[in-house]
C-alpha cells in the first residue's frame, strides 16, 4: 500500500523539449555533439537548470482520493489488481549548481566548444511488488498451495553530485560530435535488485498450516548507516545534522565512479538533421559506510499451538503473540556485511531525426532570406533507458517553431509507459544575452494533477555572449 500511495511521486528523465534545443545550452548535457553557435555561456549558479518530473505507470492520485461516492477500500483494492509486476514507480530529479562552456580552436571560426559544470541528481526506480502486495493485503488463508514469488522486489535509488566536462567538436558542416567525461559522487545509494525466492502456504502436520519460505534476498546500500547512528537530541536535531553530512559528501565523498557520454549531430542534407546520443555509461564503486543486508536460505514455519487458559495450565494471548514473534526472529538468519559493490548507473540513448522548412520573408523584396535559419522544425524523438528487468522506451513528436526573433517553442507529443496523451511546451527567450526558458510536460492535466500519471517541469537561466548565428 505504501508503494502504490508513494506512485504520485514518482519521477522520469526523459527531455523531449531539451533535447536537441540549440538555443539552450543545457541541451549539451543531453547530447554532447549538439551544435553550438555561441563563443561562451555561464549558467546562473543554482537556477540554470532545475527539473522535476512525476509520474507512475498504471495509477493516479485520483484512483485512490477521488471524492466519487466510492468507499476508499474499494478504490484500494481495485488500484492493487490494477497493476502487475512490470508497473514501476520512479523518482528523478536535477538541479545544475555551476555550469559554463567557451568555443576555442581555429582563431577565425572555433570549431570546438568545451563545457563543464556540477549538477545535483537523484534516481530511484521501484517496481511494483504485486505478489507481495496481494499478500499483504490478503493474507494467505485465501491462498493455500498458491507460491508468491517475493522476486518481485526489486528497486534501487542513489542520490549524487556530477563533476562533468565536455568537447563538442564541429568537424565540417555536416559533422559536429563530441563527449563528456563524469565523475561521480554518491550521497546515498540502495540497490535490491537480485531478489529471488517464494512463499506457499500448505496445510500442516503438526498445526493447521505450514508456511514455506525459499529466500536468496539482498539490500545494497552506502551512506546509510552513519546517518541513522548520528547522535542527536530530537528529530530536528538529527535533520539538521543529517543534511550538513550530506554536503559534506558532495566532492569527494569516498564512493566515487566514472561515466562517459557520447553524441553526434549529421546533415545528410541541407534541412535534415540526424541526431543520436548515450549517456551515463558508467559506475560507482561504493567502499564506504557500506551495509549490505541479507536472508538466504529455506525455512518452515508451522506456528505456536493456542492453548488460551480455559484451564489452569493454558497460555495468554499476550504469551501466544510472544512466542510466534520470537520465533519469526529465530527462523531467519540475517547477515550484514560490509563488503564494497559497484552500482551500475542507468545508461540512456536519444535518438532524432528531423526536418526544418520555412525561411523569414524579407519585406523589401517579398522573397526569402537565403543566409537566414529556416523557422519551422518537425521531427521524431526516441528515448531508452536502461532498467533492472527490460528497458524503457518513449517516442515524441515534436514541432519547433521561430516566433520571434527573441523567442522560440517548442511542441512535443509523447508515448510513454506513464502516458499515451502526454503534450508537452517549452519556451525559450533571449533578452539581450540572457537566455531564459521553461518547460512543462503532459500540460492537458495540468487542471487536475490527481488525475495525471506524469508531469514534468523544467526552467533555467544562462547568460550567453554573443550569440552567433551561422
Amino acid at each position: 500500500m505504501f508503494i502504490v500511495f508513494c506512485s504520485c511521486f514518482g519521477f522520469a528523465q526523459n527531455k523531449p523539449l531539451l533535447y536537441n534545443y540549440t538555443d539552450i545550452p543545457q541541451s549539451l548535457l543531453l547530447n554532447p555533439g549538439t551544435e553550438v553557435n555561441y563563443k561562451w555561456h555561464i549558467g546562473v549558479p543554482l537556477l540554470s537548470h532545475i527539473h522535476a518530473s512525476a509520474g507512475a505507470s498504471g495509477i493516479s492520485v485520483y484512483d485512490l482520493f477521488a471524492d466519487n461516492g466510492i468507499d476508499f477500500n474499494e478504490k484500494l483494492r481495485r488500484a492493487i489488481y490494477a497493476l502487475d509486476k512490470n508497473d514501476y514507480f520512479t523518482i528523478h530529479q536535477q538541479w545544475e549548481i555551476l555550469s559554463g562552456g567557451f568555443a576555442f580552436g581555429n582563431s577565425y571560426e572555433p570549431n570546438k566548444y568545451l563545457s563543464f559544470g556540477l549538477y545535483q541528481e537523484a534516481d530511484i526506480h521501484v517496481y511494483y511488488p504485486e505478489d507481495v502486495v496481494i499478500l499483504a493485503y490478503e493474507g494467505n488463508q485465501a491462498h493455500i498451495g498458491r507460491v508468491f514469488d517475493v522476486g518481485h522486489l526489486n528497486g534501487k535509488g542513489e542520490l549524487l553530485t556530477v563533476l562533468h566536462v565536455g568537447i563538442t567538436t564541429k568537424k565540417n558542416e555536416k559533422w559536429s560530435y563530441g563527449f563528456r567525461g563524469k565523475l561521480y559522487s554518491s550521497l546515498l545509494n540502495f540497490k535490491s535488485t537480485s531478489n529471488r525466492g517464494s512463499f506457499v502456504t500448505t496445510e500442516g502436520s503438526n498445526n493447521f498450516y505450514n508456511h514455506i519460505f525459499d529466500l536468496d534476498l539482498a539490500l545494497q546500500t552506502s551512506g546509510y548507516a552513519s546517518l541513522i547512528n548520528l547522535e542527536n537530541d530530537g528529530q530536528s536535531d538529527w535533520n539538521q545534522k543529517a543534511i550538513k553530512e550530506l554536503r559534506k559528501r558532495m566532492l569527494f565523498s569516498g564512493n566515487l565512479g566514472l561515466g562517459l557520454d557520447l553524441g553526434f549531430t549529421f546533415h545528410p542534407a541541407e534541412q535534415w538533421t540526424i541526431t543520436g546520443s548515450i549517456q551515463d555509461l558508467g559506475f560507482i564503486y561504493h567502499s564506504k559506510d557500506v551495509e549490505t543486508y541479507t536472508i538466504k536460505g529455506q525455512y518452515a514455519y508451522e506456528g505456536v499451538n493456542p492453548l488460551f487458559p480455559n484451564n489452569g495450565s493454558g497460555q495468554t494471548a499476550d504469551e501466544y503473540w510472544q512466542e510466534i514473534t520470537d520465533n519469526f526472529e529465530n527462523l531467519f538468519e540475517y547477515d550484514t556485511i560490509t563488503n564494497p559493490y559497484i552500482a551500475w548507473r542507468s545508461p540512456k540513448i536519444n535518438g532524432s531525426v528531423a526536418y526544418q522548412y520555412g525561411k523569414k520573408i524579407m519585406e523589401e523584396c517579398n522573397c526569402t532570406a537565403d543566409d537566414g535559419d529556416y523557422l519551422n522544425e518537425v521531427g521524431l524523438h526516441l528515448f531508452g533507458i536502461g532498467r533492472s528487468r527490460r528497458p524503457q522506451f518513449a517516442l515524441s513528436a515534436f514541432y519547433k517553431k521561430q516566433l520571434f526573433s527573441f523567442l522560440s517553442g517548442k511542441l512535443s507529443y509523447t508515448v510513454d509507459g506513464f502516458s499515451k496523451t502526454n503534450v508537452g511546451v517549452g519556451l525559450s527567450a533571449h533578452i539581450g544575452n540572457m537566455n531564459l526558458y521553461f518547460m512543462a510536460a503532459n500540460i492537458f492535466e495540468y487542471s487536475n494533477l490527481a488525475k495525471a500519471n506524469y508531469a514534468s517541469l523544467q526552467l533555467g537561466f544562462n547568460y550567453i555572449f554573443p550569440i552567433e548565428k551561422k
